[in-house]
């Protein structure tokens, strides 16, 4: 079972995006080697949908954290050890001797530089070695969720040839015949190991960034549960991205499905909408997530209508566009799967009386699959008396309060339906009535 998310779901609640400022990926992205970045980017497109899995990485995070370990690697080592790993050697050691000698004779008589470079490359593999035989032989996380992967790079640090490879003075000139023969063990004989050791070093600096990532922003590490315990419930849930965000609680399940969302624009629905997406989205990676407490039932997929957009090519409208986006969410949640659906003031591009009599056949349409979770935001008020009837749609509310003519948001949730009805004043306060009545005259 894989983890079902779409372009634009992926777009709206700002996932991924190396180099886009406010991403999540953005956020997290600590790392200092290429390779972490590779294996960060491939967490972040494969969300895990075992409880099991994703609770054991949470766990090896928050052993990293507890541990507040410092990245032990040098950057450029690791990035020389790579590149000398990649230049493939013969399986034959007789010409890889011969080859070797080749090199050297070249770096003498010419400018060529693979001879120094497959040097640098083999002491740098070396510092490495140690490092790492240092690293795994500490008594950081000898034992928790990651002991099982530090004594297998233990064994395979203890090997006799590696050893010897490890006892290597890097600083006194090697024989042409002893580079030749670290070549040959190294790039062909255990290849893959060296691989292993590598994607190890990758995965101790994603563990350290991220672990270094909650720390510092005070995130916590969710809980997982099987998909047919089919809940969701957070507290101090609040946007990973904003600083001093307010943090909300929710309640959803299998007898309580839906949330019917309201409030004035501002008040800050559409930003809780997307932090209850992106908290989500990170539970199922396993990273740490924006609350004070996070309980979920693995989910099948996300589907987020916040951002709906006209489509001038495919010649839609803006309220088609919302149309064939709900219609695409209804296929998804028919089709069985255990999905968060969240739509964000539906059916705005139409008339009043279309849009409300849409709002509330959708949610009421959607509610009845108990096994999805849904968040609907709406201005059109009057839709929540119509879903009172429904014990499984809880109303909750963004609040404005109005200090003077000015309005304040708390972005804190409520119970209820909103009454706040302040757009004309907020017209009226900015000018707009008496600017267009000046200009009339």
């Amino acid at each position: 079972m894989s983890f079902s998310i779409d372009k634009q779901t992926l777009e709206e609640l700002n996932l991924l995006g190396k180099f886009r400022q406010g991403s999540v990926y953005h956020l997290f992205n600590r790392v200092k080697t290429r390779g972490a970045e590779q294996l960060l980017d491939a967490m972040f497109r494969t969300p895990l949908t075992s409880a099991e899995v994703i609770n054991e990485r949470s766990r090896i995070f928050r052993s990293f954290q507890q541990a507040a370990i410092q990245f032990p690697f040098d950057v450029q080592q690791v990035s020389l050890m790579r590149e000398y790993l990649d230049i493939r050697v013969s399986k034959n050691a007789a010409m890889v001797l011969a080859g070797t000698f080749v090199k050297k004779c070249l770096s003498k008589l010419t400018r060529d530089e693979r001879f120094k470079k497959n040097v640098q490359g083999l002491q740098a593999t070396i510092v490495i070695l140690n490092k790492c035989f240092e690293f795994v032989n500490s008594q950081q996380l000898q034992t928790g969720p990651y002991a099982n992967r530090i004594r297998s790079i233990q064994t395979l640090l203890a090997d006799k040839k590696l050893e010897k490879v490890r006892n290597t003075d890097i600083y006194q000139s090697l024989p042409v015949q002893t580079i030749a023969y670290y070549d040959h063990l190294l790039k062909e004989k255990y290849n893959s190991e060296l691989e292993d050791l590598l994607q190890f070093i990758y995965e101790v600096d994603v563990y350290i960034a991220i672990s270094d990532v909650a720390r510092s922003r005070k995130f916590n590490y969710a809980r997982a549960f099987p998909p047919e315990n089919n809940c969701f419930s957070v507290a101090a849930l609040h946007h990973p991205c904003i600083d001093k965000a307010t943090g909300n609680n929710l309640l959803l399940n299998g007898t309580c499905n839906v949330l019917f969302l309201t409030g004035a624009n501002m008040a800050g629905k559409s930003t809780w909408m997307k932090s209850v997406g992106i908290g989500l989205y990170l539970a199922h990676m396993g990273f740490p997530v924006a609350a004070d407490m996070f309980e979920f039932s693995v989910r099948e997929g996300m589907y987020s209508s916040i951002n709906v957009a006209d489509n001038i090519g495919l010649g839609y409208s803006h309220f088609y566009a919302e149309v064939v986006r709900v219609k695409q969410a209804a296929d998804a949640a028919a089709s069985g799967k255990r999905l968060l659906l969240m739509f964000d003031e539906l059916f705005k591009g139409t008339n009043v009386k279309d849009a409300f009599d849409g709002t509330l056949a959708v949610t009421e349409g959607f509610a009845e699959y108990r096994n999805c979770l849904f968040i609907v935001s709406t201005h059109i008020i009057e839709v929540g008396e119509s879903l009172k009837k429904h014990n499984n749609i809880q109303s909750l509310f963004m609040p404005t309060i109005m200090e003077g003519a000015k309005p304040r948001y708390t972005y804190r949730l409520q119970e209820g339906i909103t009454e706040d009805r302040q757009g004309m004043m907020i017209i009226r306060n900015e000018g707009i009535l008496e600017m267009l009545e000046s200009n009339a005259g």
